[in-house]
């Protein structure tokens, strides 16, 4: 097959074993002075970027100011992408955050940053192989029919190898996707957190208006349970039994028999990704937007749990409408209290537009201080902004200026009902998934009626369905 694996390459065996040792120092940078020397470096370079370009602008015409400000912005975008892609871990996924989230970074940093939501420089074949070879074992060509040594996907902890593997249940031949974490990412995660602050600071002097305050929290205490891929197989099969047979949803099937802490293995699925679908029709977009929005409110309100990282490199999609949803790696579980905080605010905000109980509720989740000398129409308004998509019983659509003002929004400090509101935990998580899903669906420019939609997932309303997709749910609904 065109993907057999090198004979060469499974004879490395123990050697393999012998050069990682050597190879994950070296590319992970994993001690704490090794990586805090990164990001110092990556600073100086920044400042340095900076220095020289001031110094050329002192003599130079208006054009010629402007001209050099574009090439220090793409130098220096560069130079940070670079840096967090070979470094893995919590910075590499900060970077992967920020590269979405808002097109208030300037579009050259923007762009580099992009790079990093599915091309993260991979390890090498003898490091991958080794590894794996460790984690079950047996010598590669002992476990696998074929194991193509070419990554598929590399990510911020670890990447993705195709192979076949005799299924161990019906011992038929079997397609799967094999995710191989990188060694020694864990104690890079350590160091990372000790750092992220620093790369939160380098970012925001770096480049303006960019306040990663939230998001370095919200790394700090959920990023250690990412590097447990047990963890995550249990996370996926639970998504995978609690949506079988839906007509949309697709989650990968784990296969545990070649699973453990370091290397997951699923049921490989072929798909088309998220620069191809921006190319589809507009229709196919309005399609995906949907069942995207489905699966994050109906996992939310009716499983009380969501993969909370909501990217572009986490879905495949395919021609017959369905979608693939991958990484479940960081999944929330919220409590039934939560939850009803959550539908409660909805409730309040966007069906019964109360602003006296809209500020009760997000006085008692912690949200606002309580008798905070602020307007509570003003409270309502402040908040208000994150429900406007489903305020209203009409067609609309999605756009990046509503996504982007959602993320200045949020890290707006000048309002005066900022000096008074904090994220409690539960909602640092909720917040970041709305971030995610609304930079998603205003890049699709999707469009339908968000208000019904959302009222077939809501717990305190009774909706039928308004579309083709909730339609096809309600039957599921009723198969299950």
């Amino acid at each position: 097959m065109k993907w057999r694996i090198p004979l060469a390459v499974v004879a490395l065996g123990t050697a393999a074993a012998v050069i990682s040792r050597r190879l994950d120092a070296a590319e992970l940078g994993r001690s704490w002075t090794g990586r805090n020397a990164r990001l110092v470096r990556m600073g100086a370079k920044v400042g340095g970027t900076y220095a020289s370009t001031a110094a050329r602008k002192t003599f130079a015409s208006t054009e010629r100011r402007e001209e050099l400000d574009r090439k220090r912005e793409f130098k220096t975008a560069q130079q940070v992408a670079d840096e967090l892609g070979q470094m893995k871990g919590a910075l590499m996924k900060l970077g992967q955050m920020a590269s979405y989230l808002d097109d208030g970074l300037p579009e050259p940093l923007r762009m580099a940053l992009a790079q990093l939501q599915s091309n993260a420089p991979p390890m090498s074949t003898a490091l991958a192989i080794a590894t794996v070879e460790a984690e079950l074992g047996k010598p590669i060509a002992e476990l696998f029919v074929e194991f193509d040594p070419e990554p598929i996907a590399a990510a911020s902890i670890g990447q993705v190898h195709r192979a076949i593997i005799k299924d161990p249940k019906s011992g038929q031949e079997r397609a799967v996707a094999v995710k191989v974490q990188y060694p020694g990412v864990d104690q890079a995660i350590v160091s990372d957190l000790k750092n992220a602050d620093l790369l939160g600071v380098l970012l925001k002097q770096a480049f303006g208006g960019l306040d990663p305050t939230e998001m370095v929290d919200e790394i700090k205490i959920r990023l250690a349970e990412e590097v447990d891929y047990e963890l995550e197989a249990r996370n996926q099969q639970k998504f995978a039994e609690y949506y079988a047979g839906h007509p949309y949803f697709q989650i990968p099937a784990v296969v545990p028999e070649f699973s453990t802490r370091r290397v997951l293995t699923s049921e490989l699925v072929e798909g088309f990704g998220w620069a191809e679908l921006l190319t589809r029709p507009q229709a196919e977009r309005d399609h995906a937007g949907e069942v995207i929005f489905r699966f994050v409110f109906r996992s939310l309100y009716r499983m009380g749990a969501f993969n909370g990282d909501p990217h572009p490199g986490n879905y495949l999609f395919h021609d017959d409408g369905t979608v693939t949803f991958l990484d479940f790696g960081l999944v929330k579980h919220f409590t039934h209290d939560e939850l009803d905080t959550f539908a409660t605010m909805v409730e309040a905000a966007a069906v019964k537009k109360d602003a006296a109980e809209f500020r009760r509720i997000v006085e008692a989740a912690g949200m606002l201080q309580p008798g905070a000398p602020v307007n509570t129409d003003e409270v309502g308004e402040y908040f208000s902004l994150f429900y406007d998509t489903v305020a209203n019983d009409a067609e609309m659509t999605w756009t990046r200026e509503y996504a982007n003002k959602i993320v200045r929004h949020t890290f707006d400090r000048d309002s005066p009902i900022s000096q008074y509101a904090t994220v409690p935990r539960a909602f640092v998580f909720i917040q970041r998934i709305n971030l995610g899903l609304y930079a998603l669906l205003g890049e699709l420019n999707a469009t339908g009626n968000y208000r019904r939609i959302a009222s077939e997932l809501w717990p305190f309303v009774d909706a039928g369905p308004d579309s083709p997709v909730g339609e096809a749910e309600t039957a599921w609904l009723a198969r299950r």
